[in-house]
């Protein structure tokens, strides 16, 4: 018994090495730890857990903790991780979210879901949610002033360009419209407090605005996420002709690059320090009094090296004042922006997030942007 099973762990090392069965079917994340026996790919373990949701269709065991039988091994070997992505993943579309390992439990559950529940990959007409260019529905949406979610129809249409929202289901004029071109969404759990909350921000004025929304239902939410991607997709390829997807779908929707609280000094150095919370956004540095608020009190454009754009450890020996004890000095070309963190691992990573913007390049239609933030009234 002892051999034949020391035998087949053999046997499953060399299932890993197959091309395709290092990482997992799902995330990607390397050396999977578990098996499908039902549907014959190997996943994370925490992917295995989500399979569990589905325990009708994917039936899961440890490599390493659980025995297997010969015929459950030799299963998916006729199977494997290639194969089944050429299944489960024919015609996903461009601009579908592939989530990661890193990215929230909802993104990966309704991954796994549209893969092997759904089937949506393998026939087009199940992607109608989030590929037929107009989208019309409900979600709770947090109020502005009081903090409470209400019930808001919501309208996205690719041939008008916008994403927008009614206060009343049978309003006729919309309380707000967002234009494609600057719309973005992003998962935050956490941060809105509730498992399914998305946020959205857009452009008005040229200044960030924020809305909190979320569904009960977490295919309605995941579906709302990919049809913004499918808009903005439509949106860039007519803005960007000729434009290679590698170029584009980076573009589609964006993670923050950090989030967190700092403290910060107004621009003659002389007020007191306020601990704000920071979102940093591309380019945009922008500053709230609370991580839920509809506007930022106010936002920074971080440049380039090459345009004088720099970042430093510590503060000028001048500010006084009691703040937090980690200084951080943005340098631009007008003036000094600083700031305080609470912890030195919170300055590091602070200052790593920084450096990734000032490090890059700025594109043509960012110095555009800078120029507004210069003129700013």
């Amino acid at each position: 018994m002892a051999f034949d099973q020391e035998r087949i762990r053999e046997r499953i090392k060399e299932l890993l090495k197959k091309p395709g069965n290092g990482n997992c079917a799902d995330c990607e994340v390397a050396d999977p730890e578990w098996a499908s026996y039902t549907l014959g790919v190997f996943v994370c373990h925490s992917c295995s857990g989500l399979h569990r949701n589905i325990a009708q269709i994917s039936k899961v065991k440890s490599l390493l903790l659980d025995p297997w039988s010969s015929s459950e091994l030799e299963f998916i070997d006729s199977v494997g991780n290639n194969a089944a992505k050429a299944k489960y993943e024919q015609i996903v579309p461009a601009f579908y979210y592939r989530p990661t390992s890193k990215d929230c439990m909802l993104l990966r559950d309704q991954w796994i879901r549209a893969k092997y529940e759904r089937k949506e990959f393998m026939c087009v007409e199940r992607q109608e949610p989030y590929s037929a260019g107009y989208r019309e529905g409900c979600l709770w949406k947090r109020g502005r002033d009081n903090g409470q979610y209400l019930s808001r129809k919501f309208i996205l249409t690719e041939r008008e360009g916008v994403l927008k929202y009614f206060n009343k289901h049978d309003a006729r004029e919309p309380k707000a419209i967002m234009k494609i071109s600057t719309v973005n969404a992003t998962f935050q759990p956490a941060k809105i407090g509730v498992p399914h909350g998305l946020q959205i921000t857009y452009l008005k004025d040229n200044s960030t605005r924020n809305i909190f929304v979320y569904h009960e239902d977490g295919k309605e939410m995941v579906d709302w996420f990919n049809a913004i991607r499918g808009a903005r997709y439509h949106y860039l390829q007519v803005a960007f002709p000729g434009s290679p997807n590698s170029e584009l779908l980076p573009k589609l929707t964006r993670n923050y690059i950090k989030e967190g609280y700092m403290e910060k000094t107004g621009p003659k150095h002389t007020e007191g320090f306020k601990k704000r919370w920071f979102t940093m956004d591309d380019r945009r540095l922008m500053y709230f009094k609370d991580p839920l608020d509809a506007y930022a009190r106010g936002e920074v454009f971080i440049g380039s090296k090459e345009n004088s754009y720099t970042v430093l450890p510590g503060l000028p020996a001048s500010v006084q004042g009691t703040h937090w004890p980690f200084g951080i000095t943005i340098v631009t070309p007008d003036r000094k922006f600083l700031f305080a963190c609470e912890t030195e691992e919170d300055r590091k990573n602070w200052m790593a997030a920084f450096q990734i913007v000032i490090n890059r390049p700025m594109l043509p239609q960012e110095y555009a942007v800078e120029a507004y933030f210069k003129h700013k009234p």
